[in-house]
């Protein structure tokens, strides 16, 4: 599935982090926790640096805890960071980020009053709802659609701690394949810009592979079928996405797949482990590497010329007739 989705305001607002990153003392970077990896902008860890960075897995209820933890683990083996997970039905866990903040600072230095803290996160995130509860009142609009704040703004939290609110921001280029199919299906992304079919079939491959024994609870089945269009087919004639003549309509079925898997209706599933991305990140560089070298061979043969032996011979004498004429000219001058 080709996506490329980055806004005019997003390309504004990661320009504008990068001259506020500097204010600051802290960065919260706000996950997905059903897919942190995916959830991450490469973009932030590029212009982070050393300085601390505090990632919260938001939408905790929705993700399978054990993955969760996984992925605790693994992101804190990076310095300077710490990991929280918080979910929007719980308040009182939000609340904990303040916490969190002075704790950090009063390890460093005791005299510490003020933090200034920046806060970041994908689209559709919950990074809004999360600024609400640590605000105690509404200061950003929330919205379960993704692009909902556009501009940068300023919050004090009291207590010494301001917060610097930042629109949510994908990056211009979406690398990983399978980091395309987890933020479609996920709602990171408008659902205009992705093709309901493509993302379903790849959520119905991993999921019965994944999860098999909550999509035979949810779909009412007695088996799990080998193969994505064989599960597909099977839950559509369980909800009734049938169309004339008995065919499937399988955009409404991956429709309410996608739906479901969204809305959590489908139980706490994660859409990706550590071990996978570790793969993933190998086949990629695997794959990097062989268009780098693919791309030296072409300019090679466009720096020899693609010429038959008997094009390259008259080459060679046009090359000699040019270097014989040039040598009468001077030859003549004196």
């Amino acid at each position: 599935m080709a996506l490329q989705w980055f806004p005019g305001h997003m390309h504004k607002a990661l320009k504008e982090i990068k001259e506020s990153l500097r204010q600051v003392d802290i960065l919260i970077e706000v996950l997905d926790a059903r897919i942190p990896y995916s959830s991450e902008n490469p973009e932030i860890a590029k212009i982070r640096g050393d300085k601390p960075c505090l990632k919260i897995l938001n939408k905790f209820d929705l993700a399978d805890p054990a993955v969760t933890l996984q992925w605790q683990k693994s992101l804190e083996n990076d310095r300077n960071v710490f990991t929280l997970t918080t979910s929007s039905d719980k308040p009182a866990e939000s609340k904990q980020v303040l916490g969190l903040l002075r704790e950090h600072f009063a390890k460093k230095d005791a005299s510490i009053k003020s933090i200034n803290a920046m806060i970041t996160g994908i689209p559709n995130v919950g990074k809004s709802t999360l600024i609400n509860i640590l605000a105690e009142r509404t200061i950003a609009k929330t919205g379960n659609e993704p692009a909902v704040t556009k501009s940068q703004q300023r919050i004090n939290l009291g207590s010494g701690i301001v917060l610097y609110d930042t629109p949510g921001v994908l990056w211009p280029k979406l690398e990983n394949p399978h980091s395309i199919y987890r933020l479609a299906s996920s709602g990171a992304v408008k659902n205009t810009v992705m093709e309901y079919e493509d993302v379903g079939f790849f959520a119905a491959d991993y999921l019965i592979k994944a999860y098999p024994e909550l999509m035979k609870a949810r779909f009412k089945l007695d088996e799990i079928p080998d193969t994505e269009l064989a599960f597909l087919e099977a839950a559509a004639k369980q909800r009734g996405a049938i169309m004339r003549g008995g065919r499937i309509n399988l955009h409404k079925i991956c429709e309410v797949l996608i739906n479901e898997l969204q809305a959590g209706k489908l139980g706490r599933i994660s859409l990706e482990t550590p071990e996978m991305v570790a793969h993933e990140k190998i086949e990629m560089a695997a794959a990097a590497k062989k268009k780098a070298e693919d791309k030296a061979k072409r300019k090679q043969r466009f720096k020899d010329g693609s010429l038959t032996p008997d094009k390259r011979d008259r080459k060679e004498k046009r090359v000699e007739k040019r270097e014989a004429q040039s040598k009468r000219m001077k030859q003549g001058r004196k």
